[in-house]
């Protein structure tokens, strides 16, 4: 088995992870996910990282989340490549 699918973080920058988060559950969505300041009072990337590395057991968690999201996602990637392989081959034989 290669690193990605023991360890979905290695490669990934804590930049990055928290700029998908932000993405995808916005600064207020993190902070009613965790109660730090730094998603409270006047968010930004910079001071966000800043916090998050100097603080591991809040960095723990904030992967924990990126994690389980991705887990999913993968899993719906993986459902729908699948799906997808099923429809050519039916095509394929003519049984559309």
């Amino acid at each position: 088995m290669d690193s990605q699918a023991t360890n979905p973080l290695h490669g990934v920058t804590l930049k990055v992870l928290l700029q998908d988060l932000v993405d995808r559950h916005g600064w207020e969505g993190l902070a009613d996910q965790f109660d730090f300041a730094c998603f409270h009072n006047d968010p930004s990337l910079n001071s966000s990282l800043k916090f998050l590395r100097k603080t591991p057991w809040a960095r723990a968690k904030v992967e924990k989340l990126w994690v389980a999201e991705w887990r999913v996602l993968e899993k719906k990637r993986v459902r729908n490549a699948r799906r997808k392989a099923r429809r050519a081959f039916k095509a394929s034989l003519g049984e559309e």
